[in-house]
């Protein structure tokens, strides 16, 4: 059967037919889709973890049962796993277990840039890398039959364009795969003595992983001027720019087929290295000796497309535009109309308070208009941060200092940071938008909604009462729709002689249980007197429109279709401009 899928969709197609039977992730942009897709075979055990570490370890934990597993998480996630996968590389596998490591060239969803193919020379496992849909199922195929065959985790790489564009893609039927479970203690059991064998294995392991590189790993023969190496979806990019070139096309790019890179520059007058990030590969092939143009002409920032490429390269620009087209404006993210986020970071900033953000979408209240969050580092720490300036400043920071984080991230990597605020006597006062869902990545299920990925009823993980388990003494809700409300429990968190925890009630906006009023805010642009406190919430339903009516520079547009009803504006509003409408 062949079918029109995107490279999420095909590695959880090939996922399927290869025979896996537990798949565990965490949420994260550009690898959402491939479990929310591989739910839909119940073959499959799918689940969300609280974080990435915990879904390499069950995954590990199935390997070890002898069935084929999976871990899917995107490239920051592989950070939080990175203590069990750097060990897993010395355990070796029973069943065959792959870990996705889905990278985000250009950020579009994520706070950095890093190359993660680093990770798979650093543990020392073997490194596959798609460039188009249809290899991105044959190629996860091949990686439980090379997890099996050379007893490792497979690292498996992909990238935003990758994950997200379509080609077609040839699918299969579904084969099983298990073993027998064996007690291997010096396989698994990872104290010294047995470690040190097993890092032995793993440097023998190494020169027989490069013989297959280089069987794996093919010249496309053309012309002899240009010699191309890339990988990825930057050999898409390569072959539109340069479809004469002969090309090696790396689908394992770790370890690097050191017999075909030598045979390729040996019959080229130039040689390329086309790679988005850093320069792994080129790096790789100088230490060789072997001379190439690389990012002394290529970016280090950011995604390649052709047209960049042609421009390093050939000097020229060869897109191919379509006249007569308009400009698409800019389109910012923003937080949602009716985002309950967007009530607690207007209070705040109107305040005199350092807000210590996370990951989130809430993120996005540190931009213009509400300017409200001033740090963001990674899932967790906020809180850690807050605590850290807490100590900091001492008796100055009464009422100057809170953390901010979503309930998914705070289940993620939050509650041993809030632990260690209780611990070692914070002052702390933690805000957790508890809006029931996983909402920057699509509204996925976690711990604290009371639904598993499969949608099985599960119990649901009580915020408050684990925050008081952890020794919080006040635990306050509060409707972050409420102003008054949510300005009145920050004074309450900031008068208590300890640390504090808030936690808003309101859902996500684009969930089923989202707001049900029955009321829309219209501006009465008579009563308007252009101030403009409405626009400065940042609500996509409220824009302005000049020139306004009676010769006023502007009006203010409620659009309705947009609008939920929550009456942030209409509370902001001090001459009653903003009023509610039947819708």
């Amino acid at each position: 059967m062949r079918k029109l899928l995107s490279g999420n969709e095909a590695i959880a197609e090939a996922l399927y037919e290869a025979g896996v039977k537990v798949a565990a992730g965490y949420p994260g942009t550009p690898s959402s889709e491939i479990m929310m897709n591989l739910v839909a075979h119940p073959e499959v055990h799918s689940e969300w973890c609280p974080n990435e570490k915990v879904a390499l370890e069950v995954a590990f934990g199935a390997s070890v049962a002898g069935t084929r597993s999976v871990a899917v998480m995107k490239h920051v996630g592989l950070n939080v796993a990175a203590d069990p996968f750097f060990t897993f590389a010395y355990v070796g596998v029973t069943g065959g277990c792959v870990v996705i490591t889905a990278d985000d060239p250009g950020m579009h969803s994520s706070q950095n840039e890093q190359d993660n193919r680093h990770y798979a020379r650093a543990a020392k496992v073997p490194m596959l890398e798609p460039t188009d849909s249809q290899e991105a199922h044959d190629l996860m195929l091949r990686a439980y039959d090379i997890s099996e065959r050379y007893d490792t985790p497979v690292l498996y790489r992909t990238t935003t364009r990758i994950a997200h564009s379509k080609t077609p893609v040839e699918l299969g039927a579904r084969t099983e795969h298990a073993k027998v479970v064996e007690h291997q203690r010096a396989k698994y059991v990872m104290v010294p003595g047995n470690a040190k064998a097993r890092h032995k294995l793993i440097e023998e392991r190494l020169p027989r992983l490069r013989e297959l590189s280089n069987e794996l790993n093919t010249i496309e023969w053309r012309g002899k001027d240009v010699g191309i190496i890339a990988d990825g979806v930057a050999y898409q990019y390569a072959r539109e720019v340069f479809p004469d070139a002969s090309t090696l096309k790396l689908k394992m790019s770790h370890p690097l087929p050191d017999a075909r890179i030598r045979e390729l520059a040996a019959a080229v007058k130039q040689l390329y290295v086309v790679e988005e990030l850093d320069p792994f590969i080129e790096d790789q092939v100088r230490a060789m000796g072997i001379s190439c143009v690389g990012k002394d002409k290529l970016p280090l920032l950011g995604e390649l497309s052709p047209e960049v490429v042609a421009k390093a390269l050939l000097g020229t620009d060869k897109a191919r535009k379509v006249e007569g087209l308009p400009e698409l404006p800019p389109r910012p993210p923003v937080l949602c109309p009716g985002c309950p986020h967007r009530g607690i970071f207007l209070v705040l900033a109107k305040r005199d308070i350092f807000v210590y953000g996370d990951i989130g979408c809430y993120t996005l209240s540190s931009a213009p208009p509400i300017s409200a969050m001033d740090t963001c580092l990674c899932m967790g720490a906020s809180i850690g941060g807050a605590h850290g300036m807490d100590k900091a400043l001492g008796e100055e920071r009464k009422g100057r200092v809170v953390g901010v984080i979503g309930d998914s991230t705070f289940i993620h990597s939050g509650i041993t940071g809030l632990l260690n605020v209780v611990y070692n006597r914070g002052m702390s006062t933690i805000i957790i938008l508890d809006n029931r869902t996983t909402a920057m990545t699509g509204g996925q299920n976690h711990p604290g909604t009371g639904l598993t990925l499969m949608g099985e009823p599960t119990h649901r993980l009580d915020i408050e009462a684990l925050a008081k388990a952890l020794g919080i003494k006040l635990v306050h809700h509060f409707d972050p729709y409420d102003l008054e409300a949510t300005g009145a429990a920050l004074d309450k968190a900031f008068a208590h002689k300890g640390p504090t925890v808030l936690i808003t009630t309101r859902p996500c906006v684009l969930a089923p249980s989202r707001i049900t009023g029955d009321h829309v805010a219209a501006s009465d642009k008579g009563a308007c007197r252009r101030c403009a406190a409405c626009l400065k919430i940042g609500c996509p339903a409220i824009s302005k429109v000049s020139p306004g009516t009676d010769g006023k520079k502007f009006d203010v547009v409620v659009a309705e279709d947009l609008c939920v009803g929550c009456d942030v504006c209409v509370q902001v509003c001090k001459f009653d401009a903003m009023r509610r409408s039947p819708r």
